[in-house]
């Protein structure tokens, strides 16, 4: 082969190479992603849950208009996605609860935070670890 070959073959390999290393990067940043969203949609669920156990009247096992003896139902507790934790405060008006979603294919500790107030809107107020933007 002559010297002009050997110097394409050589650049094709190092086009190819870099070609894969992109796409490993972009494989990755999508699965990071698409675990931030898939948590996120968990939390909202969550959320739904919360707010309808805080709307149920006692007599039907329900918080009567509070979130304080609101626990995760077992089911929803942890998935392949994340494991949730919930932290009910406050009363009346000013009920809240706050929900954390720790990542479980993140080694880096990711971290979702969102809270429901009285209404029943959900905000989220931190992104951590792979998720901070």
């Amino acid at each position: 082969m002559g010297q002009q070959q050997l110097l394409l073959i050589i650049l094709g390999v190092i086009i190819v190479g870099i070609a894969i290393a992109v796409g490993l990067s972009l494989f990755a940043a999508n699965s990071i992603q698409a675990n931030k969203d898939a948590i996120i949609n968990d939390i909202n669920n969550l959320a739904a849950n919360a707010y309808q156990f805080k709307i149920r009247p006692l007599s039907m096992a329900g918080g009567g208009g509070e979130y304080t003896n609101y626990n995760i139902p077992y089911k929803m507790s942890s998935n392949d996605n994340a494991t949730y934790a919930a932290v009910p405060s406050g009363t009346g008006t000013s009920a809240v609860v706050t929900f954390t979603g720790s990542s479980m294919s993140s080694g880096n500790l990711s971290t979702v935070v969102g809270a429901v107030d009285a209404e029943g809107r959900l905000t989220f107020s931190s992104f951590t670890g792979d998720f901070a933007e």
